[in-house]
């Protein structure tokens, strides 16, 4: 390994991604793996049927390039979405960070800086460094709430280009009010910068919660981002995509790859758009269990924090990498997040979340 490093800082880097270390959630072999916020159901059936019918269709044209302006998906995924958006205001990529990446190589880059709030996405200051953008680390209050009087000042201290706010927060799991994303838009308009809101978990919201869809009409410089990775179970398919308006997507084709994304990528966002009732149906049995692990935290001592995702952030320990460990060797791999007294895990079946919290039942008991 440390050969493979020398060699690695042998080649001649950029600067900024020398002593960098790649983004990568552990990938064991355990019984309950509750790390990485999949949605741990299996895709039904008939969904399952449905993308092999049009991924097969798409198979026997695969000599000739994809649909680059993929306006089938686009207007699939405005209708889901709803809100009085057109395909106009849709762009779709390779998983959410793809398309982080393509409005940071659009409105980041060397010479300006992006801004989000920590502690939040790891994958976001990575995708800063890769753009060549700065990468300001905002500061939350120590329970890692955020205020719109804080954000705006911040914003307005910072002039960034670019202003990342993660919605629910990952890892925290919670949401921001819509007066937080009010506010930082106007601070953002004095330094003419793009907003983001990051709302990969929308579809775990506890009911009631707004999303930032609501504000997009007469923002042009408010992007509202999402996944198909987590609600809908698709992980493994990798489509991101984000709504905003006519003219961003403009902005973000100048970047674009040609053909980026695959007919198959798009057979299977189809497809699954097309079954979207049988998808999301295990939403609210995830909230049911997320909830259940709040509850039990609480009840065993420990210090969950309410979620508006499909995990739960918690604290309350003593050591948390002690805990992580033991949970390990029980058959349960949850999220050291890095944040000192803390630990994530993803909400899963209802027998996953059962082996979770018997596992930290039985460690708690052998403090």
């Amino acid at each position: 390994m440390s050969q493979n490093l020398d060699r690695l800082e042998a080649l001649p880097l950029r600067e900024n991604l020398r002593g960098m270390s790649p983004y990568g959630a552990p990938q064991l072999d355990v019984a309950v793996a509750l790390n990485t916020n999949e949605n741990t159901h299996p895709v039904p059936q008939p969904v399952v049927d449905a993308i092999t019918e049009r991924v097969s269709r798409a198979a026997g044209q695969l000599n000739r390039y994809p649909d680059r302006e993929f306006t089938e998906l686009r207007t699939a995924l405005a209708a889901y979405l709803d809100h009085g958006l057109t395909a106009d205001n849709l762009w779709a990529a390779n998983g959410s960070n793809e398309i982080l990446q393509q409005i940071l190589q659009t409105f980041g880059g060397p010479g300006r800086s992006v801004l989000s709030f920590v502690p939040t996405y790891s994958m976001y200051p990575l995708l800063a460094s890769g753009t060549g953008t700065k990468f300001i680390a905002g500061q939350r209050a120590e329970d890692f709430t955020l205020t719109a009087e804080s954000a705006a000042k911040q914003v307005r201290e910072h002039k960034p280009d670019v202003v990342i706010l993660c919605s629910p927060n990952n890892p925290t799991g919670t949401a921001l009010g819509l007066d937080v994303v009010e506010a930082v838009y106007e601070a953002a308009e004095e330094s003419n910068s793009m907003v983001i809101v990051d709302e990969a978990y929308a579809e775990f919201a506890r009911f009631g919660t707004p999303s930032a869809l609501t504000l997009l009409e007469g923002r042009p410089r408010l992007i509202v981002t999402r996944t198909m990775s987590k609600a809908f179970a698709l992980a493994g398919a990798r489509l991101g995509y984000f709504a905003a308006a006519p003219e961003v997507t403009d902005a973000i084709r100048l970047v674009r790859l040609p053909y980026h994304l695959s007919a198959v990528s798009q057979a299977t966002a189809l497809a699954a758009l097309e079954h979207s009732d049988v998808l999301l149906s295990t939403v609210e049995d995830i909230k049911m269990q997320r909830d259940r692990i709040v509850d039990n935290l609480k009840r065993l001592g420990l210090e969950p924090a309410e979620s508006d995702s499909n995990f739960v952030f918690y604290g309350g320990m003593e050591n948390a990498q002690q805990m992580w460990q033991n949970l390990l060797d029980q058959g349960v791999l949850v999220r050291d997040v890095g944040i000192a007294g803390h630990l994530r895990v993803t909400a899963g079946t209802e027998d996953e979340t059962t082996a979770f919290l018997a596992a930290v039942e039985n460690y708690l008991q052998q403090k």
